[in-house]
């Protein structure tokens, strides 16, 4: 979703700037890539780039190839074979194994459902959408493009009935969290590509250690809350990179919070009593993922006080407790114990543990589903 917000700023900037633009983004792979099918780049007339469509083997053919889709304000379909380490066309061993297909989509301001357009709709609600891109592998065919945004209980934008057609595959990966590449019953294909909403980290605490990691959840795009009920310590210039900095006493901190699924909460201001209050409160909602910082005697300790008020935690509680919080890496400083809390919430909320890919069985990416 990063990627998205940054190339949505970007067309931004380009259309003040009156430039035109293209968008690429990769619509199939077949073996290994770098990047896989949902990654976009937005390219400008005058060559500026934004995001990314491989690890930077494959961007500078790419930048060319938007070029000429925007000087003939056409889409495009180039297929790249990775694997071919003599491949003369591109002049260039990439070595990834694998064979990528990219969409290059002239965006067209006149158009009202354009692929900008649809991709603005994703930062108007915090809910999960559906974005369809269809295209053909076929030479010379024409490509459709970027064409349907779908968010339940949300109107469809586009509704000619090619398009209308493709809801029911929406429906689908809306439900199974899986994008997925299916074979049209014309000579299409499309992409359907599930989108999350970006995570929402909502830090308790408000001291030093917590700047190094509202910096590196920054970087990742994740929208940051701080709440804390010291003054001296909760402010924006203190956090210049968090989207909301509140001054708030324990049983007011979730008072302006909104929880959904992409929601976690750390627990980190030093004040035991604080946690505590805080951690009280949490247990009563849907949150799924409760990080504190401190030792496993800590965590104890808060256990046992809420056992005292008469608050026996049941299984599935305790599974949403994470302390203490983070990875193992052997973190000691505040920035190295942020690299392990941001790399902790990463996998959890990828559906992994966060173990070393030396181990790991098979590829690096889970294969988009090709259906036919």
């Amino acid at each position: 979703m990063k990627e998205i917000s940054e190339i949505l700023k970007a067309y931004s900037k380009a259309k003040s700037e009156d430039k035109k633009t293209a968008l690429a983004t990769v619509v199939k792979v077949e073996g290994s890539s770098y990047r896989q099918p949902g990654a976009r780049m937005l390219v400008t007339e005058d060559g500026q780039l934004t995001g990314a469509i491989s690890g930077g083997c494959l961007e500078g053919d790419a930048l060319r190839k938007a070029l000429l889709a925007i000087h003939q304000k056409q889409n495009k379909l180039i297929t790249y074979n990775t694997s071919n380490e003599d491949d003369a066309e591109l002049g260039l061993q990439l070595g990834c194994n694998g064979i990528v297909h990219i969409l290059f989509e002239y965006i067209d301001d006149e158009e009202s459902n354009n692929p900008i357009k649809l991709l603005k709709q994703l930062e108007l609600e915090r809910k999960e959408a559906v974005i369809v891109t269809v295209f053909s592998l076929k030479r010379n065919a024409f490509q459709i493009g970027t064409t349907l945004f779908f968010r339940k209980d949300s109107p469809v934008l586009n509704h000619n009935d090619e398009v209308l057609n493709l809801i029911a595959y929406a429906k689908e990966v809306l439900q199974t969290k899986i994008s997925i590449v299916r074979k049209l019953q014309t000579e299409n294909e499309a992409l359907i590509e599930y989108i999350n909403p970006p995570i929402s980290l909502v830090i308790a605490g408000a001291g030093n250690d917590v700047q190094p990691l509202v910096k590196m959840a920054s970087i990742l795009g994740w929208k940051i809350t701080i709440g804390d009920g010291r003054a001296t310590h909760t402010t924006e210039k203190r956090f210049p990179k968090a989207d909301t900095v509140q001054i708030a006493k324990s049983e007011q901190f979730l008072e302006n919070i909104i929880i959904d699924e992409q929601t976690y909460f750390v627990l980190m201001t030093h004040n035991y009593k604080y946690d505590l209050a805080v951690l009280k409160q949490l247990l009563e909602t849907n949150c799924k993922y409760i990080g504190i910082l401190g030792p496993k005697t800590k965590l104890n300790r808060m256990l046992d006080d809420l056992e005292n008020e008469g608050i026996k935690l049941n299984g599935e509680q305790l599974e949403r407790i994470y302390s203490p919080i983070g990875l193992d890496i052997g973190a000691e400083t505040s920035e190295e114990i942020a690299l392990s809390v941001v790399a902790e919430i990463k996998a959890f909320s990828a559906g992994k543990t966060g173990t070393s890919l030396k181990y790991k069985l098979g590829k690096i990416h889970d294969e988009v589903p090709y259906e036919r």
